[in-house]
């Protein structure tokens, strides 16, 4: 499918069938989430795939959204709640490591790193780290597009609860958003038939 004929596709699906999306194509969106841009490239969050649906109805009780309990599978977007030093050293060695160069050359890569979010709030941090997220959700909206796959991108859902559920704050993380992925109900779901609305494009965009 073509990227705008996609785009044109794409709603944010309120009911879904029990259609399952393959592997293959699951693992297409997610590598398309992996491959996203993130500021420095450090990716400064995780991605939890939860296809069980008992942990997805269990989910689906601190959120606002049937999706969760309704699609084929969920994911969640965690974003590092704090940026240690220790993972920009591990970030820089994989650099190294990856394009087969002295760690030394990033030594001016890996200083820019420490000092713009090391002297930062934890807070500050966790802020960044979202906004990384974000991309990266908006990669995974788009990448489900193109495979003919239907997302619902969401944020209503009680984080502390997810956090606590999926065991996130021993590892560093804090939920942030959520992607539905499955296939629409076109029958029960009466937003698939209606037409996208949005902002004339010379309303939208400005060109200078």
């Amino acid at each position: 499918m073509e990227l705008i004929e996609a785009m044109e596709w794409r709603y944010a699906t309120k009911q879904y069938s029990d259609k399952k999306v393959s592997d293959d194509v699951l693992e297409k969106i997610t590598k398309a989430i992996h491959l996203s841009a993130s500021s420095y490239g450090i990716q400064p969050y995780k991605i939890l795939v939860i296809e069980n649906p008992d942990v997805r109805k269990k989910l689906s009780a601190h959120s606002f959204n049937p999706q969760i309990n309704q699609a084929s599978h969920l994911l969640v977007f965690a974003a590092f709640d704090s940026i240690k030093s220790d993972t920009i050293e591990k970030y820089v060695e994989l650099i190294a490591k990856v394009r087969e160069i002295p760690i030394e050359d990033l030594s001016v890569f890996k200083e820019k790193a420490l000092n713009r979010l090391l002297l930062k709030s934890d807070e500050d941090n966790f802020i960044w780290a979202t906004k990384q997220a974000y991309i990266a959700l908006g990669t995974g909206m788009i990448a489900a597009a193109v495979e003919k796959v239907d997302a619902t991108p969401m944020e209503g859902f009680i984080a502390e609860n997810f956090d606590e559920m999926l065991g996130l704050k021993e590892k560093g993380l804090r939920s942030v958003a959520l992607l539905s992925l499955g296939y629409r109900d076109v029958e029960n779901d009466s937003n698939a038939r209606l037409k996208k609305v949005r902002w004339p494009r010379e309303e939208f965009i400005t060109t200078i």
